[in-house]
């Protein structure tokens, strides 16, 4: 049986006291809301803290404000459920209801927040085992050792962003709001990553997560597909968020990011450009398929072959463009 290290537990009741806590706690310390993914980490000695501040009583972080039209705002606190069953989310928000839905089980979706899945740490096959396991290959470069076993003469980590709601924030133009002790600032959810899979974050560890800005829906749709092997539970091998502006049937803006086959969420600019001054045509689908197949590089560290994953990303781009035109995913598709 595998068992939580000793740590000390700290409970705030403000955002002002959760961020001071960690500040006077220093860099041993970490936020936890669900716990769905640190409490696990834990136990495999993946990340070991020695003081957790356990976010749950902080109401402020729970909230959610605004409307469609002017933008909303969404507590990072929320639970992955209320995310996904939430009218209001499903109507204007979709892909974010969808890929909040598509998380892991019912039982998990109800103590995760959103917030935690946007700052999900990376993971890889080499990493996510327990600590004998790791201890038995001299351990890998993202913690305890000195070498990725995914590519062995690689200086960085290659783990994996397996979020499913990071996609479709990043599609969309999120932003959020980081508070410290030092203030606070609202940056785009792009920017909140890197493609590093130890550094994964550009937020300091004295940070925390309290909001994320959806825009208003002013005329743009956006969709989510994602690729597991069973079809609950499972972390993404691959998915992708579509997000386009129509005037009429023309495309006048796109977005397609890929996630869960790079360190941070891959955009497709080059696919994106294509669908630009075109209707959304079974023809010009296929062509943005095609053009998001070659930023995709995924490597041999999660579920599936990852030349095959890579095949998928030409199919599940054009599942999410679909699902825009037409309004549903399609119920079968050829590969």
């Amino acid at each position: 049986m595998m068992r939580l290290p000793k740590f000390t537990y700290l409970q705030p009741r403000s955002i002002g006291e959760a961020v001071k806590m960690i500040s006077d706690a220093g860099p041993t310390a970490m936020f936890v809301s669900g716990g769905t993914d640190l409490y696990p980490n834990m136990k495999r000695r993946q990340q070991v803290p020695k003081t957790v501040i356990g976010l749950g009583r902080v109401r402020d972080l729970s909230r959610k404000r605004g409307s469609p039209a002017e933008g909303v705002v969404l507590g990072a606190g929320m639970t992955l459920t209320r995310v996904c069953e939430d009218k209001a989310m499903k109507a204007a928000y979709p892909a974010l209801a969808t890929a909040a839905g598509l998380i892991a089980t019912p039982l998990i979706r109800n103590m995760g927040t959103i917030g935690g899945n946007l700052l999900l740490d990376t993971r890889c096959n080499y990493y996510d085992q327990n600590y004998e396991w790791r201890k038995s290959i001299n351990f890998c470069m993202k913690k305890d050792g000195d070498i990725c076993w995914v590519a062995p003469s690689s200086p960085r980590c290659w783990a994996v962003q397996s979020s499913d709601c990071v996609p479709v924030v990043v599609a969309i133009g999120a932003k959020v709001k980081l508070v410290s002790r030092d203030g606070e600032r609202l940056i785009e959810a792009k920017d909140l990553y890197n493609d590093d899979g130890i550094e994964y974050l550009r937020k300091r560890p004295d940070e925390l997560l309290t909001e994320i800005h959806l825009p208003a829906v002013n005329g743009w749709k956006a969709a989510f597909a994602k690729l597991r092997r069973r079809g609950s539970f499972d972390f993404p091998v691959l998915n992708c968020a579509a997000w386009v502006k129509l005037a009429g049937t023309t495309v006048t803006e796109a977005r397609i990011i890929i996630g869960a086959v790079g360190s941070h969420p891959i955009e497709a600019v080059e696919a994106a450009k294509l669908l630009i001054g075109k209707p959304l045509t079974d023809e010009q689908i296929k062509a943005a398929g095609d053009a998001a197949f070659a930023p995709a590089k995924p490597l041999d560290n999660t579920d599936f072959m990852m030349g095959w994953r890579k095949e998928m990303v030409r199919h599940y781009v054009g599942l999410a463009l679909r699902e825009v035109r037409d309004g549903r995913m399609p119920s079968t598709f050829k590969v």
